[in-house]
């Protein structure tokens, strides 16, 4: 159980920048709300829900994280500030990070039945604060949710979704093969919330800028083909009178 907690301090203080030691991490309410978490899941698992919820509204009480009791977590999350909400039948993969006032919200299930109502994050999938994850829904591996977006559909592995409704945008390869992007969006060193719609189409326009280059590049490296020329045809002298 120590070397557990020494993995999951380990795994914030990689993904955080601020900690200068595992100390300050164990002052975090994410990680407070996680362990707490990890009981009440254990009562509700045994069907003493009651005492699963009592021990919920204690940790929202001290941490302002609201973490259903039926909810699986994996290993390693990193809840990054709080005041996050996390439904029932949300599915969570291991090092996955939530910023601040997300939400895995559910949607009402149209045949009236009870059942999955809330998403599943893959592993390492980032949310951005303020992000609206709703539904019975998937995002892939790796996958990354710009600040503030809405995302109600499936999200492929990678790939990373902004806006509201969220919507896919086109990411470097190097900025995907990265092991870690903090905040979720690789739109540059500033992200402010204030202009995220600037940041987002500055980068969009940096990626169509390379392959416009590239375009010309390869039509200007491609061989000329000459026409032959007409022929010239003089015209005839006329008869003198």
């Amino acid at each position: 159980m120590f070397d557990r907690l020494i993995a999951t301090l380990d795994s914030i203080v990689a993904r955080d920048p601020s900690p200068r030691s595992r100390w300050e991490v164990l002052t975090y309410p994410g990680l407070w709300a996680v362990g707490f978490h990890r009981v009440s899941h254990w009562l509700f698992e045994s069907g003493l829900f009651f005492l699963a919820r009592l021990v919920n509204h204690v940790a929202r009480m001290l941490t302002a994280i609201d973490i259903h009791p039926g909810a699986k977590i994996g290993k390693h999350l990193f809840i990054d500030h709080g005041f996050t909400v996390i439904g029932e039948t949300a599915e969570i993969g291991d090092n996955v990070t939530l910023y601040q006032c997300v939400t895995l919200g559910g949607t009402n299930p149209t045949n009236g039945i009870p059942g999955k109502r809330h998403p599943t994050l893959c592993d390492n999938v980032i949310i951005g604060s303020g992000a609206q994850i709703l539904g019975p829904i998937t995002l892939g591996p790796r996958a990354r949710v710009g600040a503030n977006s809405v995302v109600t559909k499936d999200v492929p592995e990678g790939a990373t979704m902004v806006g509201i409704p969220a919507r896919q945008m086109l990411v470097e390869a190097d900025d995907y093969a990265r092991e870690f992007m903090p905040y979720g969006t690789p739109c540059g060193d500033r992200f402010d919330p204030a202009t995220q719609k600037l940041e987002i189409l500055e980068c969009q326009i940096a990626v169509l800028a390379k392959q416009v280059e590239a375009l010309k590049a390869e039509r200007d490296s491609a061989p000329v083909a000459i026409a032959p020329a007409d022929p010239v045809t003089l015209p005839r002298k006329g008869k003198r009178a």
